[in-house]
């Protein structure tokens, strides 16, 4: 399979568990958390576009804080895997809220900074592309905010998704740019 299949493979699974957390599709969440499951397995997927984009000095960087946003959403998932887990045990919810919340050292590095970091990472890649496919790199570069904006401060999941949607279709359109390119020509 071409890294790129794996890039499109992994927005099909990140969109897909946006659908999920959206509640636009219906809940069929038992016996398998599959929204959280899309998610860990999409964000994987996600870190091949660090091989896909050009070399150069913006690609070590953007590269390093995808894959430490990757490694975030490990955790963000465990987490939201447990907090599952619970089922309709609202105080034991609440008792993991809690404790999470008075411990920093998992707090900000697997629920409120590092999952941002996957976006971050793909928008410093879609950077790249500001001057030569300046509307698909800026889909990319404003729809990554636009998500945690909408869920942690709007919380709004049709916002969630609608943003979600336009970042990802700014990746594959930054994805496959050489086809189009090429197509165009002829």
């Amino acid at each position: 399979m071409k890294t790129k299949h794996l890039c499109t493979l992994g927005l099909l699974f990140f969109v897909t568990s946006y659908l999920l957390f959206s509640k636009v599709l219906p809940d069929f969440q038992n016996p398998i958390d599959f929204a959280h499951w899309f998610n860990l397995i999409g964000a994987c997927l996600l870190l091949s576009f660090n091989h896909v984009f050009p070399k150069n000095r913006l690609n070590p960087v953007a590269s390093v804080i995808t894959a430490l946003g990757v490694v975030a959403h490990v955790g963000l998932c465990t987490i939201d895997f447990i907090m599952w887990s619970y089922g309709d045990n609202e105080a034991a919810k609440a008792a993991l809220s809690e404790h999470l919340s008075n411990t920093p050292s998992i707090l900000f590095p697997f629920v409120i900074v590092g999952p941002s970091l996957l976006f971050v990472g793909l928008a410093v890649h879609a950077a790249n592309f500001i001057k030569t496919y300046t509307v698909s790199a800026l889909m990319v570069i404003v729809g990554a905010p636009l998500v945690g904006v909408s869920f942690f401060v709007l919380k709004n999941g049709i916002l969630m998704l609608l943003s979600c949607l336009i970042f990802s279709f700014g990746l594959i359109l930054l994805l496959h740019r050489k086809e189009r390119a090429a197509v165009s020509i002829v």
